[in-house]
């Protein structure tokens, strides 16, 4: 077992967010008759807009490891929800992307909002050094999130 210094104090700090923030999200999809994939799915397509990165059903699936199958029925359900909509690429009529409807953002904003600006209000708190620290460190977290499959063989795993 690890040294319980610091540094797993801020690993045990980092799950318990998680644990939070997962539950938070999961009130905001039971609220609004979603599924939690639903929720990521949309988290994933507003990224997506923020990088100006336009987001297929393929692209989308792939980032939230569905099968073709799973992607489309995800994508039905959220259209006819009016959270998101197809749209015909205008260079490529055969490649259609998907979009997030600016009421599905609202919808978010009202739930997320408080706690994004309770966030923001605290970073605000840090000068430019910390908050590089900050940035590194959850970059580095987030990487090694991903690229654990938790198959044998990857990230030392076995």
């Amino acid at each position: 077992m690890p040294d319980q210094g610091p540094e797993m104090e801020i690993v045990h700090l980092l799950r318990a967010v998680t644990v939070e923030l997962s539950a938070h999200s999961g009130r905001f999809a039971q609220r609004n008759g979603m599924h939690p994939t639903d929720v990521r799915a949309l988290v994933v397509l507003m990224d997506a807009a923020r990088a100006g990165e336009a987001m297929t059903a393929g692209r989308l699936g792939g980032a939230l490891g569905l099968n073709s199958a799973g992607t489309t029925a995800l994508v039905d359900r959220l259209e006819r929800a009016g959270h998101v909509r197809r749209v015909r690429d205008e260079r490529d009529r055969r490649r259609v992307t998907v979009e997030v409807d600016e009421r599905a953002v609202a919808l978010g904003w009202s739930h997320f909002g408080p706690l994004i600006g309770r966030a923001v209000e605290l970073l605000r708190g840090y000068d430019e050094r910390e908050l590089a620290a900050i940035r590194d460190f959850l970059a580095g977290v987030r990487e090694a999130a991903e690229g654990d499959t938790g198959e044998p063989g990857h990230n030392g795993s076995g």
